[in-house]
């Protein structure tokens, strides 16, 4: 039977090229300097040869033998999601297992171990593939371990929308708890594809900045000299539950998940369409679903990944939505495109920006394009009430999604 009620934001976690947790991605994202590193050793030679890479992170919740067993884009989500539940307040012990799910957003799954079983298989042969490759390298290895790990036996699932993976995960872990299948589910994203079949992929398709020369202003957002967006990495995860449920074991959320908006484009397989028809469906659609007036957004947390066409719609959707003009960022500026792993760093981006006051700048945006007029956030964080929040995810294939938080 479904259920009513708000859905709290009962904790968060993250690993990205800012940072290791939560605290440390945040204050990177404020301070607004660029993580892009210049010529990674593992694109040296490729046409672009710079990412935003994670760095050292806490890996002893995935265990010596785990590094060995899974792969990058599993590890980041089980470390966020480890945080995610410490700052829940929650473990194995204080939840029925049946009524716990996991819900992913993943765009490529394991891309690395791809590439490298592949190398081994034409350079030594088909013996030489290992017999983890399938269960390291399908997407849906991420949830799987996560219920693994944490004994979650509700539902569990990887969902892939490009781009607007982590986005659509979110949205869906809110399905399973108004549905009533579920009291908490552990939602999120991840991501490791900085490699060089992917860069390569990217750089030919003409997505990628090209600024190898100065990596660490290639980001820029809504910037009139921005050129493609750059590669990241990296995960994020959000322990979702419904209002009633928190407060019942005492804990104060976050924020609150209010509402949800999707849409797809039916347009092109990689161009936003040039009105954003399906951003702008999918932004009224999570302000309907939320009760929310556009007057009452205080922020929206962009897509902005430095493409020249997605910022010139995107902007052009937010002005025409929005008129009255709340703050806009890119935190993409700071930590690259995490593909699908964006949408769900992003959306935690947006509830700390209510619960902290703060809105973070669009990192490297000197000079806006002319044409995109929106109260864009640049130099340095904004600080002011925040009461709701937009964060825009736009994927490949045309999936929008916007997710709407307010406060708790």
């Amino acid at each position: 039977m479904p259920v009513t009620g708000q859905i709290a934001v009962s904790g968060l976690g993250m690993v990205t090229p800012a940072g290791s947790c939560v605290d440390a991605t945040w204050r990177r994202v404020c301070e607004g300097g660029s993580t892009v590193a210049a010529s990674h050793p593992g694109l040296a030679g490729m046409p672009v040869d710079f990412c935003a890479s994670v760095g050292e992170f806490d890996s002893s919740v995935v265990g010596r033998r785990n590094l060995y067993r899974l792969d990058r884009f599993v590890q980041f989500m089980l470390a966020a999601a480890h945080e995610a539940l410490a700052d829940a307040a929650l473990s194995a012990a204080d939840w029925d297992a049946p009524r716990v799910g996991v819900v992913i957003g993943c765009g490529m799954g394991g891309v690395a171990t791809w590439e490298r079983q592949h190398g081994r298989f034409l350079r030594q042969g088909p013996e030489s593939v290992s017999p983890l490759m399938i269960p390291m390298m399908t997407p849906n290895s991420a949830a799987g371990e996560i219920a693994l790990a944490l004994g979650a036996r509700g539902p569990g699932m990887v969902v892939s929308t490009a781009c607007a993976s982590g986005a659509t995960a979110i949205a869906t872990a809110r399905d399973l708890l108004v549905s009533g299948q579920c009291d908490i589910v552990v939602t999120g994203g991840t991501e490791a594809a900085n490699t060089p079949l992917t860069v390569a992929a990217f750089a030919n398709l003409g997505t990628l900045s090209q600024r190898c020369e100065d990596p660490t202003a290639a980001s820029r957002p809504f910037d009139a000299e921005r050129d493609g967006f750059v590669m990241a990495e990296g995960a994020a995860a959000l322990v979702l539950e419904r209002a009633d449920h928190a407060a019942a074991r005492g804990h104060r959320p976050r924020a609150l998940l209010a509402g949800c908006g999707s849409a797809s484009e039916a347009h092109h397989p990689t161009a936003p369409h040039p009105e954003g028809r399906g951003a702008s469906q999918a932004l009224h659609a999570a302000l309907r679903h939320a009760d929310l007036a556009a007057v009452d957004i205080d922020h929206v947390n962009a897509h902005g990944t430095s493409t020249v066409l997605n910022d010139q719609v995107e902007a052009l959707v937010i002005r025409q939505v929005l008129p009255h003009g709340p703050l806009v960022t890119s935190t993409k500026g700071v930590l690259g495109h995490l593909l699908g792993a964006a949408g769900a760093v992003e959306a935690a981006l947006a509830v700390l920006a209510i619960q902290q006051a703060t809105v973070p700048p669009t990192a490297n945006l000197q000079d806006p394009t002319p044409g995109i007029d929106l109260n864009l956030v640049t130099k340095s964080a904004a600080h002011q009430p925040v009461r709701a929040a937009l964060s825009n995810s736009f994927g490949f294939g045309g999936h929008n999604v916007v997710l709407a938080f307010c406060a708790a």
